[in-house]
């Protein structure tokens, strides 16, 4: 079982986009988020994938994670339909010491919510905190993707 560890923070100002070193349009909806699993359809750039995702731990760090890469008109014709609401965002990433950061910018019902995750090795594992990063989130659930999707950042 494959397991994810990482923590999610908010982004202070747009001073990541200096020290990024690569960027990917994204494009995701879901077909299933209930609690338990949800099932996420995905674009990245020129690639299509479906990952599966199961609950959080009490702090919301690591969680069971599967993913396996499809063709981009599978992913296409998945969205159609998926659960109502499209997550449209650039991915950013940024190397922090020996980690990199994935920093995304949302659009649409989102706009103005600039997001940032390291993944991690072990829930206690150091990194260093680049100077534009905000408060953490990790374990938020309004800030999950899937949450964004039912209740976007523009009706906070």
């Amino acid at each position: 079982m494959a397991q994810e560890i990482e923590r999610k923070f908010l982004v202070k100002n747009d001073d990541f986009k200096q020290e990024s070193f690569k960027e990917t349009k994204i494009v995701q909806g879901f077909l299933s988020t209930v609690p338990e699993r949800t099932v996420r359809i995905r674009i990245k750039g020129d690639q299509g994938f479906i990952t599966v995702k199961g609950i959080g731990n009490k702090s919301g760090t690591s969680r069971f994670e599967w993913e396996k890469e499809i063709s981009v008109e599978d992913a296409t014709d998945l969205l159609k339909i998926s659960e109502p609401g499209i997550i449209d965002k650039t991915r950013f990433n940024v190397k922090s010491g020996g980690h990199t950061f994935e920093v995304d910018e949302f659009y649409g019902e989102n706009e103005g919510l600039t997001v940032a995750e390291v993944e991690l090795d072990a829930e206690g594992e150091d990194f260093i905190k680049p100077k534009w990063l905000g408060e953490e989130v990790t374990g938020q659930v309004k800030y999950y993707n899937s949450m964004l999707m039912k209740n976007p950042y523009k009706n906070w």
